[in-house]
């Protein structure tokens, strides 16, 4: 059985004033989830009702549903609470469908990766 330290009850402490509150979650892995926080408990696990994951390409966006979501705690980065009142985005991005943006990333990848890519046969030119 592990104990937890003061700072685990600290961030539960924080916690507690986002319940009912609707959420931006930022994860490790780059993802930014949306939702209301419905439950947490002393390892920053939350629930999420409503979620949402937000994907966003250059000036296209998609929130693709989710439900009900459970985030294990250790892959939170950030949590925020949304502004209700404020317009979310910017006023250039558009919001397009699930399968426009999944076509967006996967060209998004590709481009990356041929950087990547050609970024290493360049190597040979760079001479210190």
């Amino acid at each position: 059985m592990s104990w937890a330290g003061p700072e685990d009850i600290y961030l539960s402490t924080s916690l507690a004033s986002y319940l009912d509150k609707k959420l931006i979650v930022l994860l490790r892995d780059g993802r930014k989830l949306m939702g209301i926080l419905r439950s947490f408990d002393q390892f920053a696990n939350a629930v999420l009702e409503g979620a949402c994951e937000r994907v966003i390409v250059g000036d296209i966006y998609c929130d693709i549903p989710l439900g009900l979501y459970i985030i294990r705690g250790e892959n939170v980065v950030l949590i925020g609470e949304m502004d209700l009142e404020k317009e979310e985005l910017p006023p250039h991005m558009t919001s397009v469908s699930v399968a426009e943006i999944t076509r967006a990333q996967k060209v998004e990848r590709e481009a990356s990766d041929l950087k990547g890519t050609m970024r290493r046969r360049m190597e040979f030119l760079d001479m210190d």
